[in-house]
């Protein structure tokens, strides 16, 4: 153990001095609830081991949580229009007691860490086994002729037009009446394909094809319409918060089409799941996509390599992060390397992208574990500097004004603390919500693109300074960030500490 300790110190030195990291990097960890890691905690119970696994997080660099909400057609928040979710209280329908919302304790505890925090959803599913019961009053019971079974699940039928309504209904009214900043959702579409059984959907075909002459084609459209009206609703109601999607890795392989398909050889999103993510990503439909990447290099059917060219080159019309399986890639060596393994390549390869503006990890409780020490190496090399958000310029190209009134203010017991007055702005898209600090040392280049630089980032407008002996002089930078981090006019002031 001592000399596994000695080798890891080792190349954190080395990787440390040249693994930069850049200003601007989605850094994400999805929290997921369907896996019952929480169901049936006590409420005191629950806040406290979300909170552990926040801080953990925090301390490895992880600057968005994506947190599951909507597991199966439930809720792990106040919803007047769904039940209470199986995976929090262990039976749908029952509120939890003493009385909670994850969602919003969620977004305050994200939120003070200086997180995002991106309100996951599964569209279709209902019921992940059909041995689970559904609250009595369920949707599925009343109106039964708006679902289908499928591998002993329930899925909302994707070609109703109600279904769709229905979900651009929950994403709204979350958007609407919880400060989030970002609806994800994940893979699952039309359900994964099981041999011998076909999706029972051909009479909603007939009766309503759109026009379209084959079933597969006016699939897919009927995902299409979802995605571009969740968009839509999600927009309508606060056009900042971000609306992104995290797709099965694989788009289409190069033998169904030999012009957009990847060197790979398993399911696809467009043929099996009925998802065209590159259409969406090219119109405008989604704001950020997370492509699932999570087979290892060397992978025969599905090389990370591979998978990580291609989306860098066919997806990044919009910010493209990659979904890393942190199992897969501690439990493999690396093929030029044998004697550690994949994480070091998986990272260097992805950040040689400049396409790729981030990653997250699946999933968050193997991060906070830190199996084979993978939060260690990102805390101490790949994650070592803040990293701000990436832009979204898309949706937002303007900054807010610049801080006024920048000065050091002397405490008692020798504190200090910099302080300054924050921007007046007009809309709530002008609004500043955080603040950088960067510190120079006297006489330094100012270079606020250099991350080595950021001292903090804060959500009130002062923050303490660390004192020496008097004499040594910075210069300190303050800027503004808006919701989509657009980042204001710098202020400085020097300050002999």
């Amino acid at each position: 153990m001592k000399r596994i300790h000695i080798l890891l110190i080792g190349v954190l030195f080395s990787l440390a001095a040249s693994a930069q990291g850049p200003k601007r990097e989605f850094r994400g960890a999805w929290i997921q609830t369907v896996n019952r890691q929480f169901e049936g905690m006590t409420t005191d119970y629950m806040q406290k081991t979300l909170t552990a696994q926040l801080d953990s997080l925090q301390k490895g660099g992880i600057n968005a949580v994506m947190f599951q909400v909507r597991p199966e057609a439930d809720a792990l928040y106040y919803s007047e229009i769904e039940p209470w979710s199986r995976f929090l209280t262990g039976t749908q329908g029952q509120a939890p007691s003493p009385y909670w919302d994850p969602l919003q304790f969620m977004i305050v505890q994200c939120h003070r860490r200086g997180m995002e925090l991106h309100a996951w959803l599964n569209p279709y599913r209902v019921k992940t086994k059909t041995s689970t019961n559904l609250v009595s009053n369920h949707l599925y019971f009343r109106e039964p002729e708006r679902f289908f079974v499928y591998d002993n699940m329930i899925f909302f039928n994707p070609g109703i037009e109600k279904n769709r309504q229905f979900i651009c209904k929950i994403a709204a009214d979350i958007t609407r009446r919880y400060d989030v900043d970002g609806i994800h959702i994940d893979d699952y579409f039309y359900p994964y394909p099981v041999k011998g059984e076909a999706i029972p959907d051909e009479e909603t075909f007939r009766a309503n094809d759109m026009g379209l002459k084959n079933i597969e084609d006016w699939r897919r459209y009927n995902v299409d319409l979802l995605v571009k009206e969740l968009h839509d609703s999600i927009v309508a109601v606060k056009p900042w918060v971000k609306f992104g999607v995290s797709p099965f890795g694989i788009y289409r392989n190069k033998k169904s089409d030999p012009m957009n398909g990847s060197d790979t050889n398993g399911l696809q999103n467009y043929d099996e799941l009925y998802a065209d993510i590159l259409l969406w990503i090219n119109k405008g439909w989604v704001d950020y996509s997370v492509p699932q990447l999570y087979w290892e290099i060397g992978h025969k059917a599905a090389d990370y390599n591979v998978l990580v060219d291609w989306w860098a080159k066919h997806a990044s019309a919009r910010p493209l992060f990659v979904g890393m399986d942190i199992e897969r890639t501690v439990k493999n060596p690396d093929p030029s390397n044998p004697n550690r393994n994949q994480q070091i390549a998986k990272y260097r390869l992805m950040r040689s992208y400049p396409q790729i503006q981030g990653s997250c990890q699946w999933y968050a409780k193997l991060f906070v574990d830190n199996i084979a020490n993978y939060r260690s190496l990102m805390q101490e090399v790949y994650h070592r500097n803040i990293a701000l958000q990436p832009l979204f310029l898309f949706k937002d190209a303007t900054p807010p004004a610049e801080v006024t009134k920048l000065m050091p203010v002397k405490m008692k017991e020798d504190g200090m603390v910099l302080c300054w007055t924050p921007p007046a702005y007009e809309g709530e898209m002008d609004k500043p919500v955080k603040y950088v600090v960067y510190r120079f040392n006297e006489g330094e280049e100012i270079n606020l693109n250099n991350s080595e630089n950021i001292y903090t980032v804060t959500k009130i407008p002062f923050a303490p300074l660390e004192v020496y002996n008097g004499k040594k002089k910075f210069v300190f930078v303050v800027t503004a960030l808006d919701r989509l981090n657009n980042e204001s006019l710098p202020a400085k002031v020097a300050v002999k500490l």
